[in-house]
């Protein structure tokens, strides 16, 4: 329990320095078992796993307010203003930034923003489709739409007058400002206007209404759409970087290297030549590499390349605009007026370091503009099980631990003793665990007696 097996000169050639303070969670089963569980004990008889588990839950909670599990993860914040979160995050206790001389100065949440999860593409009467006018042609596939559309996308499915059931956009293409596509069915076979009589028919002005296929959810706005012209490819991967392959394949596009400066990795392909989710693997001089192999030679192809994600407008107006605590008002850029109007001041703006919010769905930290480009530091809580080095318990919590597994496993019994002994074990589960809070507050008299000697400090007028 706790000895020393090593000699002071291993234990200072060593690193793990201060570890006696600790002792491991294997250990507090072990000893669990052997103090609790057997004949004439608390608990006769239990299984080890049950043991482990309710330890393992005793471990998180205690971590969560009682156990020194802080952990600190620093970063400096890009030009995107967002900081993803640890992997073992649970909870924040401080975001702080770091000047020159290494001071924290504290960010505070701010609770009048967000970062919606959701902003589907609407047309002028708030509407939730993407719609177009299209030509429709006697015995023809293609229709040339009114406008350059860049949300369309390979293989969305197309309803309107005079299109068939089940028709979907087979090929795109952009010329002059217009965006032309190709009709087809599920097949890929070309699909032409009909009357509702199944008679070929012309219809110069018709709305087309463009849907994701097959889920049938909302268009959302693209982040970016480039169309890139004059690009060309090859069925085989031949050439690509490290050659194509069964298990990794890559197959290239080839262009000029200008045209190519705004492609990035990620972005989705939309041509008719490509499998619907396609992305950009590599980007490279005049060579931009994909996932899936074309269905066809091309050459001086127009290629649409979309990049999702586009930011709602509340994260894009909060990225942008002056922090509200970096301004009194909003006509100047004085602190404090002096001619003594300034009532009402909210504490949670009365401060310049800046702000943040947690966007828990896509576990990220969104910070305010004037954080760009500093060093943060986020101050978490974690549940002390993400590693086996983790999985340790302060010695001052030792006894709480006992007393926590011990209740949990007395109140989840059905036998009747168990059941009596309950009310018993959940006080000595609470006065240990505020008797390990109390021992891990780390008080020092010295160092309280120094801090109240400023009461009594006069202030000087």
């Amino acid at each position: 329990m706790g000895l020393i097996n090593q000699t002071e000169q291993a234990y200072y050639d060593g690193n793990a320095f201060g570890g006696y303070q600790f002792v491991s969670l294997d250990d507090i089963i072990n000893q669990f078992i052997v103090a609790y569980v057997g004949e004439n004990k608390i608990i006769p008889k239990v299984k080890r796993v049950d043991v482990a588990f309710h330890a393992q839950r005793a471990l998180q909670e205690l971590s969560f307010d009682t156990l020194k599990s802080v952990k600190a993860q620093e970063i400096t914040v890009p030009a995107t203003l967002q900081m993803a979160l640890p992997q073992d995050y649970v909870n924040y206790t401080k975001v702080s930034w770091v000047d020159s001389a290494g001071i924290k100065h504290p960010l505070y949440p701010t609770s009048k923003t967000s970062n919606p999860s959701s902003n589907p593409l609407q047309d002028t009467d708030g509407k939730f489709t993407l719609q177009a006018i299209g030509g429709l042609l006697k015995n023809y596939s293609t229709v040339d739409l009114d406008d350059e559309y860049k949300d369309i996308l390979i293989g969305m499915l197309i309803t309107g007058p005079y299109v068939p059931v089940g028709t979907y956009v087979g090929s795109t293409s952009n010329s002059g400002g217009i965006t032309t596509i190709g009709m087809v069915d599920n097949a890929g076979v070309a699909v032409f206007p009909v009357n509702p009589v199944g008679l070929a028919m012309n219809n110069p002005g018709t709305t087309l209404t463009f849907t994701n296929h097959p889920d049938g959810s909302l268009v959302l706005p693209k982040k970016s759409a480039h169309i890139v012209e004059n690009l060309s490819w090859t069925t085989s991967g031949a050439g690509s970087p490290g050659g194509a392959s069964n298990t990794n394949p890559a197959f290239k596009i080839t262009g000029t290297a200008s045209e190519l400066t705004n492609i990035k990795v990620g972005m989705l392909v939309s041509h008719e030549d490509f499998p619907v989710g396609t992305v950009v693997t590599n980007v490279y001089s005049t060579t931009i590499v994909v996932s899936n192999a074309p269905s066809a030679n091309g050459s001086n192809q127009d290629v649409t390349f979309i990049e999702e994600g586009k930011d709602t407008d509340t994260w894009a107006n909060y990225k942008s605009g002056t922090p509200s605590e970096n301004q009194d008002d909003y006509q100047d850029d004085t602190y404090w007026p002096m001619d003594g109007s300034r009532y009402g001041l909210d504490p949670q703006h009365a401060q310049v370091n800046g702000s943040f919010y947690i966007d828990e769905i896509s576990g990220k930290i969104h910070f305010s503009s004037n954080i760009s480009g500093k060093t943060v530091i986020l101050d978490y809580i974690s549940d002390s099980l993400g590693s086996d080095t983790e999985m340790q318990v302060h010695k001052f919590a030792e006894e709480a631990m006992y007393k926590n597994i011990a209740h949990a496993i007395l109140s989840t019994s059905s036998v009747p003793m168990h059941q009596q002994l309950v009310p018993r074990f959940k006080k000595e589960k609470f006065a240990s665990t505020r008797q390990a809070k109390l021992r891990l507050s780390n008080i020092k008299l010295e160092e309280l007696t120094q801090i109240l000697r400023g009461k009594s400090k006069q202030i000087k007028h």
